[in-house]
């Protein structure tokens, strides 16, 4: 299915008017069905519907690793993605549902916020060092990557990267779901995500940095702010934040001695 349709409309500028058409990103829904229990509706692109159930399966704690992942079966017709887990780690129905805050797009959830979200029990440890004119590249590289992006403007994007280069790419509706594409990925495809950068377009509150802090990646840079809670949580967990990057520029907010200046 494509991500992008072209929707007619009328371009009215100064001069003149037409009747044209446009690249719209596509809004697709996705069911997520845990062990038998239909658990959420993600609204997001429809490509990479695995890597984005696993990825938010993932985030929320309800599995660790791909070993626990027994069948995993995307409908593209009906919009559902069906997981089973190994036998030891079906969860308990009444844990799926407690009261959950929705904040800021991805979906609907049938309920609320699940036990393992916020267990982060480590502080991430890592040696990595990266240099301002590596971000810079970094980003740049990142901003022209999406070809959805470059058609419609109509979507996030996030990435995955080592100091050198762009190693998982992932754009969507919502930033989380792009998050969650690029570690449902790192999940599949076993992909180390420890001594890694992770590059996101959109702003990061504490949910986002959450994320980050679960997959050990110890540098988290934003092109646009942080709120407040973002920046304690990166500090409380050992992540270096960076926000606001823009051509030249880039503000340092945590963790500052993982950014070797020349």
């Amino acid at each position: 299915m494509e991500s992008i349709v072209e929707l007619p409309l009328l371009r009215i500028t100064e001069k003149d008017r037409n009747e044209v058409t446009a690249p719209v990103t596509r809004e697709y829904s996705l069911t997520v069905v845990l062990d038998g229990q239909e658990l959420v509706n993600l609204l997001c692109t429809p490509r990479n519907l695995d890597y984005l159930a696993i990825g938010f399966l993932v985030s929320e704690g309800l599995v660790e690793s791909k070993s626990e992942i027994k069948k995993l079966l995307v409908d593209e017709q009906k919009g559902t993605a069906w997981i089973e887990t190994v036998e030891d780690r079906k969860i308990a129905r009444d844990l799926l549902f407690k009261k959950r805050f929705i904040t800021s797009g991805g979906g609907t959830v049938k309920g609320a916020s699940f036990q393992g979200s916020t267990d982060i029990q480590h502080k991430v440890q890592s040696q990595v060092g990266i240099r301002p004119h590596q971000i810079f590249k970094l980003v740049g590289e990142f901003q022209n990557y999406s070809p959805i992006f470059q058609r419609s403007h109509g979507v996030h994007s996030a990435a995955l990267c080592d100091t050198e280069r762009i190693l998982v790419f992932a754009d969507d509706l919502g930033r989380h779901n792009a998050i969650d594409k690029v570690f449902g990925e790192c999940i599949l495809k076993d992909i180390a995500t420890e001594d890694r950068i992770v590059i996101t377009t959109g702003r990061i509150p504490s949910e986002q940095l959450l994320k980050v802090a679960k997959r050990k990646v110890p540098v988290m840079v934003s092109l646009t702010v942080p709120t407040d809670l973002g920046v304690k949580l990166a500090n409380d967990y050992g992540i270096t934040l960076i926000g606001s990057v823009r051509g030249n520029r880039m503000d340092v907010f945590t963790h500052r001695s993982r950014v070797w200046l020349d």
